[in-house]
């Protein structure tokens, strides 16, 4: 009798665990049915990205429920500014990490599939810049997406004032909201809670 009492909790705990983690596979949202104030620019849906190959098949924006959410409020927050949320990447399944691996296997820039896999692989981060609410043009934020180079990192302080106010800009707005920036890009901010996320490889496209 004491061993079945002793079950039953662990089994109990396994039940949540799975359960939470069905919650999170199903929980993928299309951020254009959260909000219509965003603004998008897919890189990895043309030929315009560091791969110089399209491996997405359309140009859509998933995420977790709750990283969605928190992004619009963080794009209301820059609107009141002045500014507006402009996106390049989202969720990405981990069948596109693979291929993005094979053609370029450098984990400093793209994470390994195979062993630390990428947040975006989760639903929980994103790539994007600010862009001016009234005329679109992007602020000037140094280099271009997904420029590889020390000029791209957040800690270089050697740019234009203009440049490090405005990366400052969107440094601290999204960390309003729970997003965290990493080192190399001034672009990619991954959402504070993203590894509670598993790693899905649902299709990007219907």
């Amino acid at each position: 009798m004491r061993k079945l009492f002793f079950l039953l909790p662990v089994l109990t705990l396994i039940s949540i665990k799975n359960l939470d983690q069905t919650i999170n596979q199903d929980g993928l949202v299309d951020l254009k049915d959260v909000s219509v104030s965003f603004t998008y620019e897919v890189r990895y849906a043309t030929t315009n990205n560091f791969l110089k190959t399209a491996v997405y098949e359309c140009e859509r924006c998933l995420l977790q429920d709750e990283v969605a959410k928190s992004l619009d409020l963080a794009n209301t927050y820059f609107c009141e500014m002045g500014y507006r949320i402009r996106l390049f990447d989202c969720y990405r399944p981990l069948s596109v990490q693979k291929k993005m691996w094979k053609i370029y296997p450098n984990p400093t820039y793209v994470a390994n599939p195979y062993t630390k896999k990428s947040v975006h692989n989760r639903g929980a981060a994103v790539d994007l810049t600010l862009e001016d609410l009234e005329t679109g043009k992007m602020l000037d934020m140094g280099t271009d997406y997904d420029f590889f180079g020390r000029e791209a990192h957040q800690d270089n302080m050697s740019l234009p004032k203009e440049v490090l106010e405005n990366r400052k800009i969107l440094r601290e707005g999204m960390q309003k909201f729970g997003f965290q920036p990493i080192r190399t890009e001034w672009w990619h901010y991954s959402y504070r809670k993203n590894y509670r996320y598993p790693v899905m490889d649902d299709p990007l496209c219907d």
